[in-house]
């Protein structure tokens, strides 16, 4: 077999892993978080100040190592042991925050129990969500590291994504991606349309040409350059920006008919239908069984062509979510209330996903399948509950320590302006890795793609030592991040259109 072969069959035929070792892995990144915040606020604590020292070269290491770090390891050398790990985790992070608040317990005159119900009781302050915003960065940061450790040994075969039917961490990633771009699309923020709704949908067919020219810069590339392809996962010559601009049109189109606050009604109706369909008409075995790619494109593209439907789905079901978290509350009651509305949604469409994988079929990210899309929002539902959490959790440390510098977090609500305080926060923001990537989100994913490229043509990926394979993929992602890093420093936004 070729190198090239070689590699196909690789991330090829691949069966994915359970739902709960992915539910596992969603606790790290919160833990990641609390932990920066803690070592931040113990620094404040000792020194009295921040930024660190040499700030810009400090606070990108320090992101690096305690954000990006664990997530490398935790899908690599770790994959095994990844429980006990989260385990350990929490419980030292748990010390700490015990350890912090008895020290600042001087602090508050009041009992613990008069404590908590006044955080409860307290305000919040934000110009953005911070949850979403890191919901967002991470889906992107975890795709980044995926699309290039999968090609190693050291990256286990279960996380990859899926032949036909099942559960990889990859898979999960596909759905959440475009569950994060409809977090934040302007029908989810409550912008009203201005002119004619005929303008607004042509007005969106322009606003996707970056995809399309990004997507059709990929397919040259990889004819051009005959870098391997898994066929069964989009098709000959469609891809994943191809998908992400026509969903991105139709969903406009349905919502500038349709209220956003109804979008889930829709969601259900389109999973719902196609679903049918799929166990009505012989479009399932077409998808699954028909090999004859040569014959049109569409046979050449099935998956990637018909897949669309069930994203569609996924983007309207995310707008419904961006719909609801983004209405306006200042109370910590009232968000942790939405955060356990949060958590609930998952509960309901886990339930719902166990009775259609025992009643209909399991889950398939090839056919973007009912049970596809009831997973992917039930687990990126859990996520962003749990980053939630983590959210309330650094709040409250906040409140309790005094330090209000922990960036890509919610600030307890000031009276009164303080232009020293909001001048320090806005410069330990703009050294913050996950500001950096959120201001830059699709130049991060084309670059790491153009990097896991380059990467291939130079390294044999399948004969690497685990130690050098870790050694290329901490590479590859402190380049990614230093590049995104430099540029939001420099107050750089790079928009493609």
């Amino acid at each position: 077999m070729s190198q090239r072969d070689l590699k196909e069959a690789f991330v090829s035929n691949l069966n994915g892993t359970s739902l709960q070792e992915v539910a596992l892995g969603t606790f790290l990144t919160p833990l990641c978080l609390i932990s920066r915040g803690l070592i931040l606020t113990l620094y404040h604590q000792a020194r009295g100040t921040l930024p660190l020292p040499l700030p810009l070269i400090s606070h990108l290491l320090l992101d690096f190592c305690v954000l990006i770090l664990p997530l490398i390891l935790s899908c690599t050398v770790l994959s095994t042991v990844l429980h006990q790990v989260i385990l350990s985790l929490a419980f030292v992070l748990a010390c700490v925050f015990c350890y912090i608040y008895r020290a600042n317990s001087h602090r508050f005159a009041q009992h613990t129990q008069n404590t908590v119900s006044a955080f409860l009781q307290s305000h919040v302050q934000f110009d953005q969500l911070p949850f979403v915003t890191i919901f967002r960065v991470f889906v992107n940061v975890k795709t980044a590291i995926s699309i290039l450790a999968v090609d190693f040994s050291i990256f286990p075969r279960r996380y990859a994504k899926t032949e036909t039917y099942g559960t990889g961490v990859m898979d999960f990633g596909v759905g959440a991606y475009i569950f994060a771009n409809a977090l934040v699309c302007p029908e989810a923020r409550g912008k009203n349309i201005s002119g004619s709704k005929v303008n607004h949908i042509a007005k969106q067919l322009l606003a996707v040409w970056p995809l399309v020219v990004l997507g059709m810069g990929r397919l040259v590339s990889l004819k051009m350059s005959g870098y391997h392809e898994h066929v069964t996962e989009y098709g000959i010559h469609w891809n994943f920006f191809f998908s992400l601009a026509i969903v991105r049109v139709v969903a406009s189109a349905l919502l500038a008919f349709l209220p956003a606050s109804r979008s889930w009604i829709i969601a259900l109706l389109i999973s719902g239908f196609y679903q049918f369909t799929l166990e009505t008409s012989g479009l399932k075995a077409f998808i699954i069984h028909n090999n004859d790619r040569e014959r049109s494109f569409l046979h050449a593209n099935k998956e990637g062509i018909f897949s669309v439907v069930g994203y569609v789905a996924i983007y309207m079901a995310g707008v419904q979510v961006g719909f609801y978290v983004m209405q306006p509350r200042s109370h910590v009651r009232q968000w942790l209330k939405t955060l356990f509305n949060l958590l609930l949604g998952s509960v309901v469409l886990y339930t719902a996903l166990y009775t259609c994988k025992t009643l209909v079929e399991p889950v398939s990210r090839r056919l973007a399948n009912l049970p596809f899309g009831l997973w992917s929002v039930a687990q990126s539902l859990f996520f962003l509950f749990c980053l939630g959490i983590a959210d309330m959790a650094l709040l409250f440390l906040k409140r309790t320590s005094g330090c209000h510098l922990v960036p890509s977090s919610w600030n307890p609500h000031k009276k009164q302006a303080d232009s020293l305080s909001d001048k320090k926060t806005a410069e330990i923001e703009r050294r913050c890795l996950i500001q950096a990537v959120s201001r830059n989100q699709l130049l991060f994913f084309l670059l790491a793609n153009v990097m896991t490229g380059l990467t291939n043509s130079t390294v044999d990926t399948l004969v690497c030592s685990s130690s050098f394979s870790l050694c290329v993929l901490l590479s590859y992602m402190f380049v990614n991040c230093f590049v995104i890093f430099v540029l939001h420093h420099c107050g750089i936004s790079v928009k493609f259109w």
